[in-house]
């Protein structure tokens, strides 16, 4: 059974940082593509960012190109999102996702077997 845990959020001005961490349970976590989605009132889940099972690839939503970084130790079952040059607009409650079996589209909920709760994550400006 895998269980997600999101840390790390909270109430930032625009221009800080903040580091969220998802602590992964069970025994596929160091095989799994890890994904971050967030979720805006009134708005659909939609990607952030998600990282192959090694890490050496990365893929990110246009938007947070150069802002947000997503990384992930294997070691530790642990996948994190580095978030700086934080915007009013990133304000969302935050999800971490770990990928099924069977291949999808990673950059869709779809492709995700497993969900955390969320974190929510307030950029005021």
């Amino acid at each position: 059974q895998v269980q997600l845990v999101e840390s790390g959020g909270g109430l930032v001005q625009a221009g800080d940082s903040l580091r969220l961490s998802c602590a992964a349970s069970g025994r596929t976590f160091n095989r799994a593509i890890m994904a971050w989605f967030r979720q805006a009132p009134g708005k659909e889940r939609e990607f952030v960012a998600h990282i192959t099972w090694s890490g050496v690839s990365t893929y990110y939503k246009e938007s947070v190109k150069g802002r947000f970084t997503i990384s992930r130790d294997n070691a530790k079952n642990t996948v994190y999102l580095q978030m700086n040059s934080l915007k009013p607009e990133d304000t969302a409650v935050y999800y971490c996702a770990q990928a099924g079996l069977t291949a999808g589209n990673y950059y869709t909920p779809s492709a995700y077997a497993y969900w955390g709760l969320g974190i929510q994550v307030t950029v005021s400006s």
